[in-house]
C-alpha cells in the first residue's frame, strides 16, 4: 500500500532527527482516509525547538520523498514538548511542498488527544496538554466567524472544488463540535449537511467527488480525478453554497458566540 511505504521512509528520513514521537490526526487517524485523496496530517515531536540545523535537515528530508507516490500529500509539523502549552503559537511545518510555520489548532489536539495514531514513539496523552471542552469551542466559534464567514464574500474562492467542500464540511462539523462536544469525520459530516438543509445539489457533489464509494451505481473507474465541472456549473454551484454558508455560519456564531 503506497501509503504504508511512504510512512514508513518518512519515519527512517526522521530517524536522524532523534523525535520523542510521530503522530498522524486527521482522516488517516480518524478512520476516514482514502488512499490519493485523503492529506496525510503528521504532527513530529522533536527534543527540542528546532534550531536552524533541525530546519535544513527537515526540509531535506521531505525533499528525499518527492519520488514517493502520495508524498505531496504529507503534511508535517515539527514542535517540540516546551513549546505546546499556547495552542496559537505556530510552529515549523512543511506542507504543499515548502516550509510554513502554523499552529497546532485545538481541534488538532482535540483529535490528537481522542483518537491521535501513535507512528512511532510517546502517546499524545504524555506529551500534550489537553484541550478544555470551553477553548475548543471558543476555537472553532471564532474560526467559524473570523475565517470562514469573511471568506464567503469573496465570490472568486467558490468556483473552487476545495473551497467549497472544506467551507461546507467545516461548517457541519463545527456545527456538531459546538453542539454535542464531539468531533467528526468529514464522511459523516455531509450527513449532517442534509440534516443541515445544506443545498442536495452541492452536498451530492461533495459526496461523488471525495467518496464516491458511497454514491448507488456501478463502481467508478480507476485513474485520475473527474475533470472539473463547466463554467456555468462552477457558478451556479458558488452561487448556493455562498447563499446558504453565510447566513448559516450567522445563525451558528449567534447561538453559541
Amino acid at each position: 500500500m503506497p501509503t504504508d511505504v511512504l510512512l514508513a521512509r518518512f519515519l527512517r528520513e526522521l530517524a536522524p532527527l532523534g523525535t520523542r514521537a510521530v503522530w498522524a490526526h486527521g482522516s488517516l487517524a480518524g478512520g476516514d482516509y482514502q488512499e490519493g485523496r485523503s492529506d496525510l496530517d503528521l504532527i513530529a515531536v522533536l527534543r527540542e525547538p528546532p534550531g536552524l540545523g533541525t530546519v535544513r535537515k527537515v526540509a531535506t528530508a521531505h525533499r528525499r520523498l518527492r519520488a514517493e507516490p502520495l508524498a505531496g500529500r504529507l503534511h508535517c509539523s515539527y514542535v517540540a514538548p516546551g513549546t505546546l502549552d499556547d495552542s496559537a503559537r505556530p510552529h515549523l511545518t512543511w506542507a504543499h511542498g515548502r516550509l510554513i510555520r502554523r499552529p497546532v489548532t485545538p481541534v488538532t489536539r482535540r483529535e490528537l488527544h481522542d483518537f491521535g495514531r501513535v507512528l512511532s514513539g510517546e502517546a499524545p496523552a504524555g506529551l500534550l496538554p489537553e484541550v478544555p471542552d470551553a477553548r475548543l469551542r471558543g476555537f472553532v466559534v471564532r474560526d467559524q466567524r473570523d475565517y470562514w464567514r469573511p471568506a464567503v464574500d469573496k465570490a472568486r474562492l467558490w468556483r473552487q472544488d476545495i473551497w467549497v467542500d472544506l467551507g461546507l464540511l467545516t461548517f457541519a462539523r463545527a456545527t456538531v463540535t459546538l453542539r454535542e462536544g464531539r468531533l467528526v469525520t468529514k464522511r459523516e459530516a455531509l450527513g449532517e449537511l442534509r440534516r443541515l438543509g445544506a443545498p442536495e445539489e452541492v452536498v451530492a457533489d461533495i459526496e461523488r467527488r471525495r467518496y464516491p464509494d458511497t454514491v448507488p451505481g456501478p463502481d467508478p473507474a480507476p485513474g485520475p480525478d473527474p475533470a472539473p465541472a463547466d463554467g456555468h456549473r462552477l457558478a451556479v454551484r458558488a452561487e448556493l453554497t455562498r447563499a446558504y454558508l453565510g447566513p448559516a455560519i450567522d445563525a451558528l456564531v449567534a447561538t453559541y458566540g
